[in-house]
């Protein structure tokens, strides 16, 4: 299969309220995305691991990233995450065949347990569409009011939380994403939904955490401490 991971790490992370881009906080001495990258990289059958950054990136290049080997850097990010992704898929396919599997991951999402990738990996690869990470909803949903009050109550039976990576043939991926751009794109699944197909839910776990507020931080720290405790 030769399976590729991309990330794309193009955006600022402003609801960090940090002016260093959140990919590269600190997280246990470490940059934020070195975790993510290490986990990726005890995934025995990714290829490759591509990291999608902006051309205009400052940070990316003072720190050591000797530690993975199969690390390639593709400085074509673009204005949002969407346009990243397709950037990076148009640059890879001129490197592979245009039916290479890709995992598209978030460089926010440190805590991943490459078993859980690996079974993804396993579970898809002869999907004819591809699918994702993701975990069933387990609280009761409220809808908000303009006003902040409580305007329902939404069923939580059938929803499940969208997580990565979200792993898609490249040509598929990037057509999908060609045809769909725009605000209501918010992953990877969502484009291919656009286009009437149906990505497989695979389930994945409460602990693959995206870090998107401060409190998140650490929260991603206690999480990695506690290691293979809290393996599925």
């Amino acid at each position: 299969m030769n399976p590729i991971a991309l990330l794309p790490a193009a955006g600022s992370g402003s609801r960090m309220g940090s002016a260093t881009p959140k990919q590269y906080l600190d997280l246990l001495g470490k940059p934020l995305i070195w975790h993510t990258l290490a986990a990726l990289a005890r995934v025995p059958a990714l290829s490759r691991i591509i990291v999608v950054l902006s051309p205009e990136d400052e940070w990316w290049d003072g720190y050591d990233w000797s530690a993975f080997p199969t690390l390639q850097v593709l400085r074509v990010g673009g204005a949002s995450r969407a346009e990243s992704v397709l950037n990076g898929l148009q640059a890879l396919s001129t490197q592979v065949p245009a039916d290479t599997w890709v995992l598209v991951h978030d460089a926010a999402r440190p805590c991943l347990a490459p078993a859980q990738v690996s079974g993804m990996i396993e579970a898809l690869q002869h999907d004819a569409v591809g699918g994702i990470l993701a975990v069933p909803v387990a609280d009761t949903l409220k809808f908000a009011a303009p006003s902040q009050t409580i305007a329902h109550t939404h069923p939580r039976d059938g929803l499940w939380q969208a997580q990565t990576p979200q792993m898609f043939r490249l040509a598929d991926l990037a057509g999908a994403l060609e045809t769909g751009m725009g605000p209501d794109i918010t992953d990877e699944a969502s484009a291919m939904e656009k286009l009437g197909l149906a990505p497989r839910l695979v389930r994945g776990s409460p602990w693959n955490l995206k870090v998107t507020y401060p409190q998140d931080l650490a929260l991603a720290a206690l999480i990695l401490q506690a290691g293979d405790a809290l393996a599925d």
